[in-house]
C-alpha cells in the first residue's frame, strides 16, 4: 500500500524529506549582504506552500475524480500537521533548532496559500479535461 503512495507521490515524498531534513539538521549562519525582514518566515511559506501545490498537482494527475475531503486532508491538512509536528520536534527533541508558534503559523499560511493554488489548478484541470469532482 504506501509503495503506492510512492509511486503516486514521488516529488511529494521527496520534498517532504527534503523538508523535514531542512528542519531537524543544524543550519550554517550565513550572512547576506541584503537583510531581508522576517526571511525565515518567508522560507517558511514557500516551503509549505510549494509543498501542498506539489501534493494537489500530483493528486489531480493520479486519480479521475477529484475527492474534495480526500484533498483536504491530503493536500492541506496533511501539510499543517507535519509542520505543527516538526515546529514540537524541534522544540523537544533538538539542541540546535528551537520550535516557533510563528513558523508553525508561517507554514500554515504557506499550506493556504497552496491550497488556493492547487484549487485553482484543479478548476482549470476539469475544465479542459471534463473531469468530475465528488464530495466535499
Amino acid at each position: 500500500m504506501l509503495l503506492l503512495y510512492f509511486r503516486r507521490y514521488p516529488i511529494t515524498f521527496l520534498l517532504a524529506l527534503a523538508i523535514v531534513l531542512l528542519s531537524l539538521l543544524p543550519i550554517p549562519d550565513v550572512r547576506t549582504t541584503v537583510e531581508v525582514p522576517l526571511m525565515d518566515k518567508w522560507a517558511h511559506m514557500v516551503m509549505y506552500g510549494v509543498l501542498t501545490l506539489v501534493i494537489w498537482l500530483e493528486y489531480i494527475r493520479a486519480h479521475r475524480q477529484m475527492r474534495g475531503r480526500r484533498l483536504l486532508l491530503l493536500a492541506f491538512l496533511a501539510p499543517i500537521a507535519m509542520g505543527g509536528v516538526l515546529e514540537l520536534m524541534q522544540a523537544y527533541l533538538t539542541t540546535c533548532r528551537s520550535g516557533e508558534w510563528l513558523d508553525f503559523v508561517a507554514n500554515s499560511i504557506g499550506a493556504v496559500v497552496g491550497a488556493g493554488c492547487g484549487l485553482l489548478a484543479s478548476r482549470l484541470w476539469e475544465r479542459s479535461c471534463g473531469r468530475q469532482r465528488t464530495g466535499m
